[in-house]
């Protein structure tokens, strides 16, 4: 398995408030975009795996639209989670 415990709680510790922190918007964009890459690079072997590019295409709506809350609610959480994250070119 990719996503073990121990990386959750280590992705969730950097980016959240805490290591118990699962359900703060930086520490689920940073879990989505941890998912995202693991799927992506999994596409990029398996190109006909049209399931796994549905999921991977709802994740990435899942995240546009945790970033988008939050760029309504607090612009610099914002702007730190997608800095941190290499989000943007």
């Amino acid at each position: 398995m990719y996503l073990t415990a121990e990386k959750k709680e280590e992705l969730f510790s950097q980016y959240g408030k805490s290591n118990k922190d699962t359900g703060s918007a930086e520490s689920q964009i940073a879990l989505f975009s941890y998912r995202i890459a693991h799927l992506t690079e999994h596409l990029k072997k398996n190109h006909k795996d049209f399931g796994t590019q549905r999921a991977l295409i709802k994740l990435v709506g899942k995240r546009r639209a945790l970033l988008d809350y939050l760029k309504r609610r607090d612009i610099e959480r914002y702007r730190a989670i997608v800095k941190a994250l290499n989000l943007r070119k």
